[in-house]
C-alpha cells in the first residue's frame, strides 16, 4: 500500500456572478494514493483534471462551494470517470445557476467523513462565503482544505450574494481556528499557510470589515 499524499493542479479559467466576470486561476487538489483519489473542487478544466487522476480510481469529486469556478467541469469529469459529485445542500442553489439539468449525486452535511487511502477527511460547514461552503480536515495529514473560507491573509470575499461576512468570521473562528496551529491550509486559490499564521489576525479582519 502507498503512502497517502496531496496533488496540486492550478486551472484557469472565469468566475460569474451577480452580472460581473472576473479571470480566476484555482486550486484543485487531488487526495489518495497510486490506487485511488478524490478531487477537491474541479475547476475549469475537466480534461486536464482527469489526466491527473490517470487511470486511479476516483472515489468522488467534493465541491467546497457552489460557485462556477469551483463547480464547472464537475459534470464532464463526473462523466468521464463516473465519480460522484458532492456538495453541501445548502448551496443546492448556487449549484443550479451553474448546472440547471444536471443535479449533484450527494449532499455533503457536517462532520460527514469521506475516507479515501485509508484516511478520513472530515466535512466542517463553515458559512459565510457561500451557505454551504465547506473545509475538509485531515488530521492524519495535518492539513485542511478552505475552500474560499479562509487564505492567506484573511477571509474569502463576502460582498456577493448568498454571502456574509460575520458568518464567516464565526466559521473561521469556531471551525478553522480550533485546529492545531501547525495545521497546513490549502485554499481554494493562491498560497498555502498555516491555522498558526492566520490566527493572530482574527480581530484585524473584523475591524477591516472584509
Amino acid at each position: 500500500m502507498t503512502a497517502a499524499r496531496i496533488e496540486h493542479l492550478v486551472t484557469s479559467g472565469t468566475f460569474s456572478l451577480d452580472g460581473g466576470t472576473w479571470d480566476v486561476d484555482n486550486n484543485v487538489w487531488i487526495v489518495g494514493d497510486d490506487d485511488e483519489v478524490i478531487v477537491i473542487d474541479a475547476s475549469h478544466d475537466a480534461g486536464a483534471i482527469g489526466a491527473a487522476v490517470g487511470d486511479r480510481r476516483l472515489r468522488a469529486i467534493v465541491c467546497t462551494h457552489g460557485h462556477d469556478d469551483h463547480i464547472g467541469a464537475a459534470p464532464a469529469l463526473a462523466d468521464a470517470t463516473g465519480a460522484p459529485i458532492l456538495i453541501h445542500l445548502d448551496d443546492r442553489l448556487l449549484w443550479k445557476h451553474t448546472h440547471p439539468d444536471r443535479n449533484p449525486d450527494g449532499y455533503l452535511s457536517d462532520m460527514r467523513r469521506i475516507r479515501v487511502a485509508g484516511f478520513e477527511l472530515i466535512v466542517l460547514h463553515s458559512p459565510g462565503h457561500t451557505p454551504g461552503a465547506i473545509c475538509l480536515h485531515a488530521p492524519s495529514l495535518g492539513t485542511v482544505f478552505t475552500g474560499d473560507t479562509l487564505f492567506a491573509g484573511g477571509p474569502g470575499a463576502t460582498g456577493r450574494s448568498y454571502s456574509c461576512f460575520p458568518t464567516i468570521v464565526r466559521s473561521i473562528r469556531d471551525r478553522l481556528l480550533v485546529l492545531p496551529p501547525e495545521t497546513v491550509v490549502r485554499t481554494g486559490h493562491g498560497e498555502s499557510t498555516t491555522i498558526g499564521a492566520e490566527a493572530p489576525h482574527l480581530q484585524e479582519w473584523i475591524a477591516r470589515g472584509h
